[in-house]
């Protein structure tokens, strides 16, 4: 026995070079916890990729579904609670030109589109506008038309006396129809064959003027008014008729009168000094395209010399002329559209489809040029009264908009 030699070690002890055995035996534990927590913590990430791919290969799925899939059954009641389609749209296309732009013209072109806006609106069609001011150019006019024509327009309105006429001429062959607006006399421009049966392819509203009622006005704020002067365009359709009515009120009523005439500004503006050489009391001007669009050149000039304009439309009032006198153009406008909405939408024929009149006997006065002249505004309004449905007081610098408020 002496000759072998036996090492015996406590049940726990490690040699110094290595840990304890309780030690390792911790840390083996510890080693095999963490694995495990590993591999847990794998497998709920490998679980929650699965589940959203899954989510996401059902959700491309369901968005990849024909069209044509069949939809579930309706609930009882819902097809009567669904509305119908909307019925197809009629369109119409509209042609409108404008003679030139000024406040009383340029009112009834606003306010027949707004009319057939709510036209269209209430009756389920649209209107198909084409818009075009031949600023009193009788080439630009004919191409505007030639234009309406080739884009095969339904309906043309002409605003003013020439562009009806430059239509009517237009559409003899083709026979579109025209509703006309603002002509002061389409008997006498040769339009319709009366105004209660037009007899071809146009119809429209006038402007037509009361000029007795413009010559009382003159009478009214001025008493011994002795000459009166008569400035217009001879080439001017509306300017023809009122202008006789003038002489034939003056010639009975025993009343000097003397006429000036002009076709440009300028002519218009010698025009007017030539009243003032002649010491006019007065200038009557019917309602006439040319010597409006020359008011704002002149109405200074006659002011200054004491010689109130009267004329037959707010716009020339609007641009500096004492009063003016007629008709409501805003109304013009609507009862306009309205035509249109007949013969497109009802079949009326224009050719039996009588011209609409108007005479609101509204005075309108421009107190800026009242008191030019010297005139009190109160003491006119006054003198009008009586002659008068309304008498409006208006200045220069107020826009057409303005006023109809």
């Amino acid at each position: 026995m002496r000759g072998k030699g036996f090492l015996f070690f406590p049940k726990n002890f490690a040699p110094a070079t290595q840990k304890p055995i309780a030690a390792q035996k911790i840390e083996m534990e510890e080693k095999t916890m963490k694995n495990s927590l590993k591999k847990m913590m794998a497998l709920c990430l490998v679980l929650a990729l699965c589940l959203a791919l899954t989510a996401c290969g059902g959700s491309a799925q369901q968005s990849a579904a024909p069209a044509s899939s069949a939809p579930a059954s309706p609930t009882p009641g819902l097809r009567d609670q669904t509305p119908p389609p909307a019925a197809e749209t009629t369109v119409y296309k509209i042609g409108i030109c404008n003679y030139v732009d000024d406040a009383s013209l340029n009112q009834i072109v606003e306010n027949v589109r707004n009319r057939l806006a709510d036209i269209a609106q209430a009756e389920n069609v649209a209107f198909d506008i084409q818009y075009d001011n031949c600023n009193a150019d009788s080439n630009v006019l004919a191409q505007i038309i030639a234009n309406f024509i080739a884009d095969d327009v339904d309906l043309m309105i002409g605003v003013a006396t020439p562009v009806a006429m430059a239509m009517q001429a237009a559409t003899e062959d083709n026979g579109i129809p025209v509703i006309f607006s603002a002509v002061s006399d389409p008997e006498g421009a040769g339009l319709v064959a009366s105004n209660a049966a037009p007899g071809a392819n146009l119809t429209g509203t006038s402007d037509y003027l009361d000029t007795n009622a413009v010559m009382k006005l003159i009478f009214a704020a001025d008493p011994e008014a002795k000459t009166v002067g008569l400035l217009y365009d001879q080439g001017q359709d509306s300017s023809t008729a009122p202008i006789a009515d003038a002489k034939a009120y003056l010639d009975a009523n025993g009343i000097a009168y003397v006429e000036h005439t002009g076709t440009t500004v300028d002519e218009v503006m010698l025009a007017a000094q030539a009243m003032v050489t002649d010491g006019v009391d007065a200038v009557y001007t019917p309602t006439d395209n040319t010597i409006m669009t020359a008011e704002l050149a002149i109405y200074e000039t006659l002011a200054e010399a004491g010689i109130p304009h009267y004329t037959g439309a707010d716009s020339f009032a609007l641009n500096g002329a004492f009063l003016g006198y007629g008709v409501d153009y805003a109304n013009l406008g609507v009862e306009t559209a309205n035509m249109v909405a007949e013969v497109l939408l009802r079949g009326a024929d224009p050719a039996a489809t009588p011209v609409m009149t108007f005479d609101n006997g509204t005075a309108t006065v421009n107190t800026e040029t009242c008191a030019a002249l010297g005139l009190d505004y109160d003491t006119v309004a006054a003198a009008f009264g009586p002659l008068c449905t309304q008498v409006v007081p208006i200045t220069t610098a107020e826009s057409f908009s303005d006023l109809a408020k």
